[in-house]
């Protein structure tokens, strides 16, 4: 077989096998019922992202803001929302600071007073916060600078 063939098969399949969805490794969860295996493993929170790369979000400022209308501002800021995103995965907000969590296109704040609350990433410097079902509201947070 021609090396640009075999260089094209192991692009495909490579391609292929980040496309599916992740399986876990050893045994199915049907398996070894009966001594507990499958039952003992942990389960995805739900307030935990359900998987992708861990990574960080931009160190610096992030403001929040609402949409505006037509007939005044075009976006309404919420001071309340404002975070600045530190090193370490952590972040300060107007009542406090904490720690976050980015895996894949999901934020998830761990710790502090923004605990609990989820925001999916439009973009390098975008987030759309989720509400508790996981639907998008209207609140948008873009970073603004570096923080210095």
């Amino acid at each position: 077989m021609k090396t640009r063939y075999v260089f094209l098969l192991l692009v495909s399949a490579a391609a292929i096998a980040a496309l599916l969805p992740s399986r876990g490794h050893g045994m199915d969860r049907g398996q070894d019922q009966s001594s507990g295996r499958a039952a003992s493993r942990p389960e995805a929170s739900t307030g935990m992202p359900a998987g992708g790369m861990l990574s960080i979000l931009r160190h610096g400022n992030w403001e929040c803001a609402l949409p505006g209308d037509a007939g005044g501002e075009a976006f309404v800021p919420v001071p309340a929302e404002a975070f600045r995103i530190g090193t370490a995965s952590s972040y300060d907000s107007p009542t406090g600071s904490g720690i976050y969590l980015l895996r894949g296109r999901e934020v998830v704040f761990t710790r502090g007073p923004k605990k609990d609350q989820r925001f999916k990433v439009l973009g390098e410097n975008t987030l759309q916060k989720l509400a508790a079902d996981g639907s998008l509201t209207k609140l948008i947070c873009t970073r603004v600078g570096n923080g210095i």
